[in-house]
């Protein structure tokens, strides 16, 4: 799988499985559960300062239009099949059949902040909507934020070259993985490029060999990146992200009983223990903690029914019992690991190293040892999934100043109809209509809680 890192790599999206696991994990488990219901997603950018040429645009459109004709490859569905045991053979027969139709599913729109003139070096903002049923539109959010990075820096801030890009993503490797870091690399969504995100994955293997000849304990697990993951026979990392929690709430209008509903189908969808990281904060924190202590039902029952078990049987096992653990992704890591020890000690789960906390949230070499730290002094083991600091990490090449990412998400907007919104532990990351983010607020008792590292729209620094 070796590549000349000195030549220019194809633009754009190449692969069906250039995208992160949990996008077809929650593809599966909606094609089981929801294959049906109609969806919206909406794209945000947090770094509004950062605009577009129609030039860029234009290229973003014509990428985006090539989606529609990348499927499936025999090689991919193999390799799937073999490193992911846990996607359903009646999913996967559905993948391999399955095509996009960005042409009508999506609406990528450029608004000029100033006069039209119609050329190509008119500046403005991008939008993109997407609509259609959930599991055909579920895979669009990774391509569309990798090619809107890729056009951006393509077109409007291109002081930059590859230049040190394995070597730099060696070192930072290596120091995560000598100070004992469990590593991931999770870059895709923001990645400068796919070529930037292939030096920094050959970058980040060669530290973990480099490593584990000097006996370090810290190991690199491998990539969300399904394509990476296959170019370097790796299992793909990655569980669920919000979107799952979100459009079930959002079908069901249920806040309260959203989360355990979320669990028990994901549970019924993959088994027990499988997959098995679960992602807290969509509603905060303290609410889906409600549900996680919740005993686990079984598939005919429905998470917001009371059930009663005969006391000659054993007790059912919750879900907190059965996940492996649990990923931050927002919010205080430090206050959230001190909140999760309190939570499986009052679950009677106090041994420890028994259960593992993954941090996800905009993390860097020293993020990832000082959690480390605080995860080993409450008894977690800990993984990190680190990823615009590895894939997007460039300074301009005319004064050596940070060439700053944007920061851009993609979040489902409606499901069946109704507003899908996400809470999260910082409200920099809330999402979703104002008003029934408020709402759903209200009825959960949500508690806002300042954090100094909660501003997203200076999540990787600035350009001044």
């Amino acid at each position: 799988m070796d590549f000349n890192s000195a030549s220019e790599y194809p633009e754009g999206v190449l692969s069906f499985l250039d995208t992160d696991l949990y996008k077809l994990t929650m593809q599966n488990a909606v094609f089981q559960h929801y294959p049906d219901v109609h969806v919206t997603y909406a794209f945000t950018n947090r770094t509004p300062e950062k605009k577009f040429s129609r030039k860029a645009f234009n290229w973003l459109c014509d990428q985006i239009y090539k989606l529609g004709h990348i499927s499936l490859q025999d090689e991919e569905l193999r390799f799937l099949q073999s490193h992911c045991p846990y996607l359903t053979a009646p999913y996967l027969n559905f993948l391999s059949e399955f095509r996009l139709s960005p042409r009508e599913q999506l609406q990528p729109t450029f608004q000029p902040i100033s006069e039209d003139t119609g050329a190509d070096d008119v500046i403005g903002d991008i939008h993109i909507s997407i609509s259609g049923k959930w599991v055909d539109t579920i895979l669009y959010e990774i391509p569309l934020l990798a090619l809107t990075s890729e056009a951006y820096f393509k077109f409007m801030d291109t002081d930059w070259n590859y230049d040190g890009q394995e070597e730099k993503a060696f070192n930072k490797g290596l120091q995560i993985l000598e100070a004992g870091c469990t590593l991931s690399e999770f870059g895709t969504r923001r990645r400068r490029d796919y070529h930037t995100q292939a030096l920094v994955f050959r970058g980040l293997v060669k530290a973990n060999t480099k490593a584990a000849e000097s006996g370090a304990k810290g190991v690199l697990t491998g990539t969300s990146n399904v394509h990476l993951a296959m170019r370097f026979n790796l299992a793909p990392i990655g569980t669920v992200a919000h979107e799952w929690f979100m459009g079930i709430a959002a079908i069901t209008n249920d806040y309260e009983s959203a989360n355990e509903e979320a669990l028990r189908r994901w549970v019924e969808c993959f088994g027990e223990g499988v997959l098995g990281i679960a992602l807290t904060d969509t509603f905060g924190t303290p609410a889906f903690l409600k549900s996680f202590a919740k005993p686990i039902q079984p598939a005919s029952t429905s998470a917001s029914t009371t059930t009663t078990t005969d006391s000659a049987e054993a007790p059912q096992r919750t879900y907190a019992q059965v996940f492996t653990g649990v990923r931050q992704d927002s919010g205080d890591p430090a206050r959230f690991v001190k909140v999760m020890r309190a939570f499986y000690d009052a679950q009677g789960l106090t041994e420890p190293d028994t259960k593992t906390i993954v941090f996800s949230d905009s993390l860097d070499i020293e993020k990832c040892i000082e959690y480390k730290r605080v995860s080993d002094a409450h008894g977690f083991r800990s993984s990190f999934g680190v990823g615009t600091y590895l894939t997007n990490d460039f300074t301009t090449l005319s004064d050596g100043k940070k060439s700053v990412p944007l920061n851009i998400v993609i979040k489902l907007s409606s499901a069946a109809g109704n507003p899908a919104v996400k809470i999260s532990d910082n409200v920099g990351k809330n999402t979703g209509d104002s008003e029934k983010v408020a709402d759903v607020k209200r009825l959960l008792g949500y508690v806002e809680k300042e954090w100094e590292g909660g501003d997203e729209t200076r999540r990787w620094g600035t350009t001044n």
